[in-house]
């Protein structure tokens, strides 16, 4: 390159860098709301990945091998903002100049399935890093499942960009550790390394050395002194590409709120610089004054590249995947109905159906031999437990686990799905329960996978935060808590969970299923798999509930309906009407036989989701819960919390309001009240 050509090169690379700093700049400003600091101190490192190295292709943001881009920090959403619409996006000018206003497709913090590009929904710091650690297990599972020698259909990076916050939160820390043990090597971390956080800097609260922190994790990590040297962060990308071996942390030395009054201060971190000092950044930057939201034609032109890179790139990628399907047309299309979220043809064949048994087995049990009967012929399940397979049931038999690998694997060159360390279809998260929960969400945003977590129950708390953003983004997962009540028994008030239905039922766009039995619990897993647009929890029992028989009991099948009449009254009129969800169904069905003996006409109704039942029309809900029978008695081993809107101001509830205790399942149940006894009692006070 000649010496007026290399000058040229730096000066169109240093216009761009500002036009993404003061679109970012001007974008806050307008809205009076936001965090320019972000922008001003990492537009550099993101100019380099985003027209360097990155593989997209702004036309079609769901072309599937396109390299994954998250944006971990996602209080600096107008920085991605900047980049998305720069680079061709269907991210207008007029949503830019409207960011963070009602209906703006340029949000407070990046939301999937809202702004074109952004892959996943971030803001809870950390919580986009561990996505992005889901995304490149994504990568990797469907590399070594479906590549050969000499096709290579599934290949592309993931890379991440995160501050100072994202490296502080435990879950980080968790999601970090997994992938450097699992030699992540296509997993990048831009790290944006400007030591200061909301409050203060972060040697108030931050001084471990992040570089062999991350080192004793497993990853690779390269130091860039100066945040604004573009030829040392392409050298470090660079690297971080070739080392195939481990994750790769960039530790990218910047200055939060750059060229501005505020650089280096939390004063930058999440206000508008002003109009006097947005005026002082832009003279001292070189910029001009007016106008707002200035884009300059070579700066558009240069980052518009991207469109013909990208769609070149996806050409070529359409190229191979036709050229895998002539030569492994199987393979092919199990593939393309798994990029496709679709299920495959007779994937529910072989779901058991359970023979009525007054003993029964535990709906965690029936859970397992339901999975292990459905994912032969459904590739895309694949999950894990934290540290719990041999509790929870969800261990899916023979199909390998995914593992690091070992010396003379060669993982991205294809198997045939097994002795292949990365293709293997089980998780193990190790004890970390919310690094966990973040993965699965990130194996779904990838796109691919129905993929699943597991832990008790109790547990769910710790993976609170991305149960809540999986149900945001309406992702396609699937949760298994085990161990449901406090039926756990001998370990205690710490291990029996009594608030945690009325937690997860508050949940908006999340399905939680308490099934009965074995034979609802295998409808419940045909939902979860069958709904798309959203999460669904199963919660399951440790005892053993009895399987009930159908012949005598309404079909399973009622489950899909969320409540259903389990059983009625002889004429169909019941003078009372007894409601419960998981174990405590054969409860009530116990003590309705009582009471009938009594004279009591009674309708049984189990109720295993409140979120499918309150989606029917009035008409049908009133079938099962008449307006007209006001004596109603939910009975259920948690808090009464929500109950009252089904039973009715004339109702009751049988529920746990207090923490458990350590004794025998029965014991407990006795001494909480729970027999049939207790319930005929609190039943005969309504009627």
């Amino acid at each position: 390159m000649s010496t007026q050509s290399a000058a040229f090169a730096v000066e169109r690379d240093q216009l761009c860098i500002n036009t993404l700093r003061f679109l970012s700049v001007d974008m806050v400003q307008q809205a009076n709301s936001g965090h320019p600091g972000l922008p001003l101190g990492a537009a550099p490192m993101a100019y380099a990945l985003w027209t360097r190295l990155l593989r997209h292709n702004p036309r079609n943001p769901q072309w599937f091998d396109r390299d994954r881009f998250v944006l971990s920090a996602g209080h600096g959403s107008a920085l991605l903002y900047s980049l998305l619409h720069l680079s061709g996006y269907d991210l207008p000018l007029a949503d830019i100049k409207r960011f963070r206003q009602w209906q703006s497709r340029a949000p407070g913090h990046p939301e999937r399935r809202h702004t074109p590009g952004v892959e996943t929904t971030t803001g809870p710091l950390g919580q986009g890093f561990a996505n992005a650690v889901g995304m490149a297990i994504a990568e990797a599972q469907l590399a070594a499942r479906y590549n050969r020698h000499d096709h290579q259909v599934i290949d592309h990076a993931t890379y991440v960009l995160a501050g100072d916050g994202d490296l502080m939160e435990g879950v980080t820390a968790e999601a970090a550790s997994l992938a450097g043990h699992l030699k992540l090597g296509k997993l990048t971390c831009l790290y944006d390394d400007n030591r200061v956080t909301l409050a203060a800097g972060t040697d108030i609260a931050f001084t471990e050395d992040r570089a062999r922190r991350f080192e004793a994790y497993g990853w690779h990590t390269v130091t860039v002194d100066n945040g604004n040297d573009l030829a040392a962060i392409e050298a470090a990308l660079l690297a971080a590409r070739a080392e195939s071996g481990r994750p790769s942390l960039i530790l990218v030395r910047t200055h939060i709120g750059y060229g501005s009054p505020e650089q280096d201060s939390f004063e930058a971190h999440g206000s508008p610089l002003g109009v006097e000092d947005v005026r002082k950044t832009k003279q001292k930057l070189g910029w001009p004054l007016e106008p707002a939201f200035l884009i300059p034609d070579d700066a558009l032109a240069h980052f518009r590249e991207a469109l013909r890179l990208g769609g070149n790139e996806e050409a070529a990628s359409n190229d191979r995947l036709a050229a895998y399907a002539q030569a492994y047309p199987d393979k092919a299309q199990e593939l393309q109905v798994r990029l496709h979220g679709e299920l495959p043809a007779a994937w529910d064949a072989d779901i058991p159906v359970f023979p009525a048994d007054a003993k029964g087995i535990a709906t965690r049990v029936a859970s397992g031999k339901v999975m292990n009967a459905i994912a032969p012929r459904l590739p895309a399940l694949v999950g894990g437990s934290a540290d719990l397979d041999p509790s929870t049931h969800t261990a899916l038999l023979g199909l390998g686990d995914f593992n690091p690998p070992t010396d003379g694997d060669e993982d991205h060159q294809g198997s045939a799905g097994g002795g292949w360390s990365h293709a293997g279809r089980n998780l193990h998260f190790g004890v970390r329960e919310h690094a966990m929960g973040a993965i699965v969400n990130g194996l779904a945003a990838h796109g691919g996978f129905i993929p699943y977590g597991s832990t008790f129950f109790i547990f769910s708390d710790y993976l609170r935060p991305p149960l809540r953003l999986a149900a945001l983004m309406g992702l396609h997962a699937v949760f298994v808590f085990t161990h449901d009540s406090i039926a756990v028994g001998e370990d205690g008030p710490t291990h029996q969970p009594v608030e945690q239905l009325a937690n997860l039922r508050a949940v908006p766009n999340l399905t939680v299923i308490r099934p009965g039995d074995a034979n609802e619990t295998a409808v419940a897993w045909r939902v979860a798999l069958e709904t798309r647009d959203r999460p669904v929890v199963l919660v399951l029992s440790r005892q053993s509930v009895p399987t009930l028989d159908r012949r005598r009991y309404a079909a399973a099948e009622g489950l899909r309906r969320g409540a259903y009449v389990l059983s009625d009254a002889p004429d169909g009129v019941p003078q009372l009407i007894l409601i419960a969800s998981g174990s405590e169904v054969g409860l009530i069905l116990a003590a309705a036989e009582r009471l009938h003996a009594q004279g009591i006409a009674v309708r049984c109704v189990s109720m295993p989701s409140w979120e499918l039942f309150d989606a029917l029309p009035q008409a049908d809900r009133d079938a099962v819960l008449p307006p007209a029978v006001g004596a109603r008695l939910a009975v259920e081993l948690g808090v009464a919390q929500g109950w009252h809107r089904y039973v009715g101001v004339a109702g009751d509830v049988l529920s746990v309001e207090h923490y458990g205790a350590s004794a025998p399942a029965e014991v407990l149940l006795r001494e909480y009240g729970f027999s049939v006894e207790d319930v005929c009692q609190r039943a005969l006070a309504l009627c």
